[in-house]
C-alpha cells in the first residue's frame, strides 16, 4: 500500500544451513499433513488395481517360509536349536521382508519423486521415511501369519513380550539408515537401483534368517553381531519364542543401528542442497 512503510515489512532470508545438521523435528512437525498424505498415498498406490489387495502382505512373505522350510528344513535339514523349521522361519521372515521392502523402496525414493524436488519447499527427508511408515501397515498383517503358525505350535508367548517395541523400533531404524543413506546418493549415481538388489540379497544370507546365530564360530561373533538385521531377528525369535535373549548379538547390533541412522541423517542433509543441480 502506498502510505506504509515498506522497511516496516516482514523480510524473509532463505539460506543453506551448513551442511551438518541433523533431523530438524520442529520442521517434521509442521508438516505432518504432508506426511501423513504421503504415508497414505503409498499404501493406497500400492494396492491399486489388484485383486488380492492386502492379502499380499501375507502371501508374499508365507511364499518365502514356504520354499525355505522344504529347501533348508527338509532338504537341508538344517539345526534350529529345537525350535519346528516353519515356526522359526516365520519369526526371522516377517520382519525381514518388512526391512527389505523398506530399503528397495526408501533408496529410490527421490529418484521416482524427482519432479517434485525442484517445484516446491518442503523436507525432502520425507521421502526416504514414507516407506518406513506405510510398511508397518503390511508388517501387522503379516503378523496374522505368525500368530496363526504360533497357535499351531501352540506357543504362548512370555514376559519377554515386553522387549518387543524395543525391537520393532530397531527394525525401523536399520532400514530408515540406509535409506537416507543411498536414497542421498541414488540421486548422483543412479547404479544404487542395481547395487541395492545386491546389497538386500547378501544381507539376507548374513543374518540368521534360514540359520541359527549360535552356529556361527566363536572368534567370529562379536564381528557378526554388528550386523544390525542379526540383532533383530534374534531379539524377535526371544521375544517370541521365550528363548533366552542373547545380549551378546543384540547390543552391538544396537549400536551399528543407531549409527547407521545417525549417519544417514547427517549425510542426507549434507547432500540435500544440491539434489535439485545433480538431479
Amino acid at each position: 500500500m502506498a502510505n506504509e512503510n515498506p522497511d516496516n515489512m516482514p523480510v524473509m532470508v532463505i539460506k543453506p544451513d551448513n551442511g551438518w545438521k541433523m533431523i530438524d523435528l520442529r520442521e517434521l512437525i509442521r508438516y505432518r499433513d504432508l506426511a501423513y498424505n504421503l504415508v497414505w498415498r503409498d499404501i493406497t498406490v500400492q494396492h491399486a488395481q489388484t485383486v488380492l489387495g492386502f492379502i499380499w502382505a501375507i502371501i508374499t512373505p508365507l511364499i518365502q517360509i514356504l520354499i525355505f522350510s522344504v529347501i533348508f528344513g527338509r532338504v537341508a535339514k538344517i539345526s534350529t536349536d529345537g525350535i519346528p523349521y516353519t515356526l522359526f522361519m516365520t519369526v526371522a521372515i516377517i520382519p525381514w521382508t518388512y526391512m527389505s521392502t523398506v530399503m528397495l523402496q526408501s533408496s529410490q525414493s527421490l529418484v521416482s519423486n524427482h519432479n517434485m524436488l525442484g517445484k516446491i519447499y518442503f523436507p525432502r527427508l520425507l521421502y526416504p521415511l514414507t516407506p518406513v511408515f506405510s510398511k508397518l501397515l503390511n508388517f501387522g498383517i503379516s503378523l496374522l501369519l505368525l500368530l496363526v503358525i504360533m497357535i499351531y505350535y501352540k506357543v504362548m508367548p512370555t514376559w519377554q513380550m515386553l522387549y518387543l517395541p524395543l525391537f520393532i523400533l530397531m527394525m525401523m531404524m536399520v532400514p530408515a539408515g540406509i535409506g537416507m543413506w543411498m536414497s542421498a546418493m541414488a540421486i548422483r549415481y543412479r547404479d544404487i537401483k542395481f547395487i541395492m538388489t545386491y546389497i538386500v540379497q547378501m544381507l539376507m544370507y548374513s543374518a540368521p534368517i534360514v540359520y541359527t546365530a549360535s552356529s556361527i564360530p566363536d572368534n567370529y561373533r562379536f564381528v557378526y553381531s554388528l550386523n544390525p538385521i542379526v540383532g533383530v531377528i534374534e531379539g524377535y525369535r526371544a521375544c517370541l519364542l521365550g528363548t533366552e535373549l542373547p545380549w551378546q548379538f543384540i547390543l552391538p547390533g544396537m549400536f551399528t543401528a543407531a549409527l547407521l541412522f545417525v549417519g544417514g541423517a547427517f549425510y542426507f542433509k549434507r547432500v540435500e542442497r544440491i539434489f535439485v543441480d545433480v538431479m
